[in-house]
């Protein structure tokens, strides 16, 4: 028996969509406005994870130039039947600002194999958001997704719409029939599945914060009537504050070989001082079992999630820390780099100089269209992020360096640029929630060569530091407040990531070489709150 540790998926892995085929497991997360769209990871034993993939990596599928925050890709599904994997996604171009009235175009690719190459998109609808594919055993298909409702007086997620896909026409068919309405006027993220003799809806219910959760219903006919489950949430931790897997919902199923049941879902961990959220959504994985009424249960019959969870198999692989020093030798970018919005293209070169990545200066970071960035997700509360730029500005709007970031409006920003006497000079730009402010901290370098640029974070603490040489490290400024970078104060639901980025306001393109980049995951603290529940094991079930 293996023990399953969660988060499974950490830092900004949200709206999990679990998928098996054979003995092979799949999970597609949530990338919001970050290029390519959708993480996949993969996985044989529902323990040891993998990002493997990133589908949308074409402009022709996923264009997001000009979106607003926090738009783009919300709540993939991914589906696998026949020989083919079916993966639906929803590009908002919307903000939240403009509820209800947003623009949700849902879209289906397909692939035969999970690393593609993945097919041009069909539209399906515009309906609404979190759309899923369901492949029925008469051979049919149909999508669920959510409704957006603008009338006054009514509820603005008016329930889940179902609607059957003909896929030799490449189209919906039919009319789209209103399967289900929450009691919590607030459901998404719908799966449907079949078992026992019932078709099961699965909903995500209660807002993506603290009162998050899972609603089961069930139908004998896939059209309904949906009779909703009286014990529901199934998971929730609203009734649980001290388990440290809070803002559980937003489940899907998948079935063993053996016929055991599991649900991934999101889940966030909040900061043990200001309580906010710096890792993002990250998704865990539970138990289920099937009572005697054919409803679904977690293993312990409560509705908390649990941080370990037995399973039937074993780890493969050592438990370690994550560390990466990449030296930009391949002719591509690593799998775990982004892009905000649009690719880098005509950006970036990894040919141009030798075992370096050369950035060419572009927008500024709070440009909704084309940056010189690429970053990493923040997945531990302590990492150190650390690189080599070799960079000559000749204006004080030139400026390269490394950067910690949630989004165009929340970010801190280690930058070289050039001083009024022409050295370079080493500053902190900051963002918080669109009001921008330069600290009054800085260096002056007068040699000439690369500079080494780290970021250390420590839960809410931020610390930049500069090099000349890698053996004396300067902290520049006072320590920064973390909580910048946080869904609470940004008012999203994404996540931190770090990374390097070059900028020329002037237009004029000069660029900056990166030799490296090495991200290193630390020892984290331990938190009485963790240590507390997993000594009660892990289990806070809040059964009410």
């Amino acid at each position: 028996m293996g023990l399953i540790s969660n988060p499974v998926l950490r830092g900004f892995s949200p709206d999990p969509s679990m998928v098996r085929v054979g003995d092979d497991y799949y999970i597609a997360t949530s990338t919001f406005q970050w290029f390519p769209g959708v993480y996949i990871h993969h996985s044989r034993n529902l323990i040891d994870w993998e990002l493997i993939t990133k589908p949308l990596n074409r402009l022709s599928l996923l264009d997001m130039s000009g979106i607003p925050n926090p738009g783009g890709v919300w709540a993939p599904c991914l589906s696998y039947d026949g020989g083919t994997f079916y993966l639906v996604y929803t590009n908002v171009k919307s903000s939240k600002t403009d509820w209800p009235f947003l623009q949700t175009p849902n879209y289906l690719v397909t692939a035969e194999n999970i690393e593609g190459p993945w097919s041009e998109p069909v539209y399906l609808n515009s309906s609404g958001f979190d759309p899923s594919l369901f492949h029925d055993d008469d051979g049919r298909k149909y999508i669920v997704n959510m409704e957006m409702n603008y009338k006054r007086g009514e509820p603005h997620m008016s329930g889940i719409l179902l609607q059957e896909y003909a896929e030799k026409e490449g189209k919906l068919i039919g009319r789209a029939h209103k399967i289900y309405r929450s009691a919590d006027i607030n459901a998404e993220g719908s799966h449907l599945y079949r078992a026992n003799g019932y078709y099961y809806l699965v909903t995500a219910e209660g807002g993506t914060w603290e009162n998050h959760c899972v609603c089961v219903s069930r139908s004998q006919t896939i059209t309904g009537p949906y009779e909703p489950d009286p014990f529901n949430p199934v998971l929730t931790s609203k009734d649980s504050p001290d388990n440290p897997l809070q803002r559980a919902g937003h489940g899907s199923l998948v079935q063993t070989p053996d016929g055991d049941w599991y649900m991934a879902h999101l889940c966030g961990r909040p900061l043990p001082e200001s309580r906010k959220h710096i890792l993002g959504r990250e998704t865990a994985i539970q138990k289920l079992v099937l009572n005697e009424e054919g409803w679904f249960r977690l293993e312990d019959g409560g509705r908390a999630p649990k941080l370990y969870v037995p399973t039937q198999y074993e780890s493969q692989s050592s438990a370690s820390l994550n560390s990466k020093k990449d030296h930009f030798d391949n002719k591509t970018l690593n799998c775990e780099y982004q892009t905000l919005r649009l690719p880098v293209q005509s950006d970036m070169s990894l040919a141009e100089r030798p075992s370096h990545l050369r950035l060419y200066g572009g927008a500024s970071l709070s440009s909704n269209y084309r940056q010189s960035l690429i970053a990493r997700r923040q997945q531990a509360f302590v990492y150190t992020a650390t690189t080599s730029v070799d960079f000559s500005p000749s204006h004080h709007k030139q400026m390269a360096g490394l950067v910690c970031i949630y989004d165009t409006q929340n970010y801190c920003y280690l930058y070289i640029t050039s001083a009024d006497d022409k050295r370079r000079k080493i500053g902190i730009l900051t963002r918080n929630r669109g009001t921008y402010d330069q600290p009054d901290g800085h260096a002056l370098i007068d040699s000439l060569g690369p500079v080494f640029l780290k970021a250390s974070m420590d839960y809410e603490k931020l610390q930049f530091l500069y090099s000349v040489d890698q053996e004396e490290w300067i902290k520049l400024e006072d320590v920064l407040d973390a909580n910048i970078l946080t869904d609470e104060n940004a008012d999203g639901f994404s996540g931190a990531f770090v990374g390097i980025c070059c900028q020329d306001l002037n237009g004029t393109r000069n660029h900056a070489d990166f030799d490296w980049f090495e991200y290193i995951e630390l020892e984290e603290k331990n938190i009485q709150w963790q240590l507390t529940t997993k000594q009660n094991g892990g289990t806070g079930n809040g059964k009410r």
